[in-house]
C-alpha cells in the first residue's frame, strides 16, 4: 500500500520543546491526540520531561506534591541493590518488577500547531497539566474526538494507584470541563467514536490484564460519555505475528460506507509497534467484519527506528478529506511524525485479510 511520508518528518522533536521545568530536559513529544480547529492543525502533544542528573549513579524521579501543587524530585542511587533501573523510563524493585514505583520523567500535555499541516509551532506553556492525585507521575497520550461542537481529549493518568483514562471537554482549547475518570485500572489506548450509533457512545478501550489473559481491545458504550458498560472483547493478539504481544487503539474510528475503519497498533513481545486496520459493523461496533493481515504501516525510517524506544510507529490522530488520510504519529517514543493514506486502499487490504 502507497503511504506517502512528510518530507518535513518528523514534524516535532524534543529539540523543538523548551522544558517547562528548571534543570529539566525534554526527552519525548509524541503520542499526540490531533484536532483540526478553525483555520489550524492541532498537535496535543505527549510532552515527557526528565529531571537532569550531574551524577552517574543518581537517578531522578519527578512526582506531583498535591499539597503543594510543586514538583518534588526524588532521588535514587543505582547502587542500591533493592531497585532495578534497566528500563530508563521507570524505577522498579528487583522482586516486583511486573510494576514500577517511579517514572524517571513527568509527561503532560502541550500544543503544537500549524496552519499547512506540516510545520508546527509548539505554544510555550502547557495545554494541561497533572492536577490530582491519580496524576502525580504525569498525564500521558491524549487522544481527541469531535462530536458536533464540542471536542473531547482523554489520556491516560498516572498515579501510584494505577493508570486510568481521564476525561476533559472543551469548545475553544481555552475553558474545560473536567468529566472524571471514565476507565479504571490498568487500562489505556481510549478512542471515542465520533458520533452516536443507536443513541450510544461507543469507545475502544484496551485493558491491561495482570493475571489471565492478553493486551487485547475491547469495546464499550455509554449513554453520557461518563458512566461506561456493556463491555465486550473486540480485538485480540494473534499468535506468531506481527500484532502477537499486544493490541491497542490507534486513531478515532472513521465512519465509511463499509462500516467502521479503526486503525489500531500492534506490536511483537519484542516492542516492534507497526499499524493495522480493522473493519466495525456501522449499527453495531462490537461486531468485527474484517481485519488486516498484514500491517498497514511498519517502522522504516531512520527516525521510526531509532530513538528512546525505536522500531515503532504509533499512529494517534488522523484527518480525513475525502479519500486522502492524514495520519499523525508517534516515532520511537521520541518525535511526531506525519503520512498521507488512501482510505480505499486501507479498506482494500482489510477486506482481503
Amino acid at each position: 500500500m502507497k503511504i506517502e511520508r512528510f518530507l518535513e518528518n518528523p514534524l516535532v522533536c524534543p529539540l523543538d520543546v523548551p522544558p517547562l521545568h528548571e534543570d529539566h530536559e525534554v526527552i519525548g513529544a509524541f503520542n499526540a491526540g490531533v484536532a483540526q480547529y478553525k483555520d489550524e492543525v492541532l498537535l496535543f502533544l505527549r510532552v515527557a520531561e526528565r529531571p537532569i542528573s550531574r551524577q552517574r549513579n543518581i537517578v531522578k524521579a519527578p512526582v506531583i506534591d498535591l499539597e503543594t501543587n510543586e514538583l518534588e524530585i526524588v532521588e535514587f542511587d543505582k547502587n542500591d541493590e533493592r531497585y532495578d533501573f534497566e528500563d530508563p523510563r521507570m524505577i522498579r524493585l528487583k522482586d516486583k518488577l511486573d510494576s514500577f514505583i517511579y517514572l524517571t520523567s513527568l509527561s503532560y500535555i502541550r500544543v503544537a500547531r500549524s496552519k499547512d499541516g506540516h510545520r508546527f509551532t509548539v505554544d510555550d506553556e502547557a495545554l494541561l497539566y497533572p492536577n490530582n492525585k491519580y496524576q502525580i507521575f504525569g498525564i500521558e497520550d491524549a487522544r481527541c474526538t469531535q462530536i458536533e461542537d464540542t471536542y473531547y481529549i482523554n489520556f491516560s493518568s498516572v498515579s501510584p494507584v494505577g493508570v486510568c483514562d481521564s476525561l476533559v471537554s472543551t469548545k475553544d482549547f481555552k475553558i474545560f470541563k473536567d468529566m472524571g475518570n471514565i476507565f479504571a485500572p490498568e487500562n489505556k489506548d481510549v478512542l471515542i467514536f465520533p458520533e452516536k450509533i443507536n443513541e450510544q457512545y461507543y469507545a475502544l478501550h484496551r485493558p491491561s490484564l495482570k493475571s489471565i489473559g492478553n493486551y487485547d481491545i475491547w469495546i464499550a458504550s455509554s449513554p453520557d460519555l461518563q458512566s461506561w458498560g456493556n463491555h465486550k472483547h473486540l480485538i485480540g493478539i494473534r499468535p506468531s505475528k506481527w500484532d502477537s504481544g499486544r493490541v491497542g487503539g490507534g486513531l478515532v474510528p472513521i465512519k465509511t460506507q463499509e462500516g467502521w475503519l479503526v486503525i489500531y497498533h500492534g506490536a511483537t513481545p519484542e516492542n516492534r509497534y507497526c499499524m493495522g486496520a480493522a473493519l466495525l459493523d456501522l449499527d453495531d461496533p462490537s461486531k468485527l467484519i474484517a481485519r488486516s493481515e498484514h500491517p498497514i504501516m511498519e517502522p522504516e525510517e531512520e527516525y521510526e527506528k531509532n530513538g528512546f524506544f525505536g522500531d515503532v510507529v504509533f499512529g494517534c490522530g488522523g484527518l480525513v478529506d475525502g479519500d486522502r488520510l492524514t495520519m499523525y504519529y508517534g516515532v520511537a517514543d521520541t518525535s511526531m511524525a506525519g503520512c498521507t493514506m488512501s482510505i480505499s486502499e486501507i479498506l482494500k487490504q482489510v477486506k482481503e485479510g
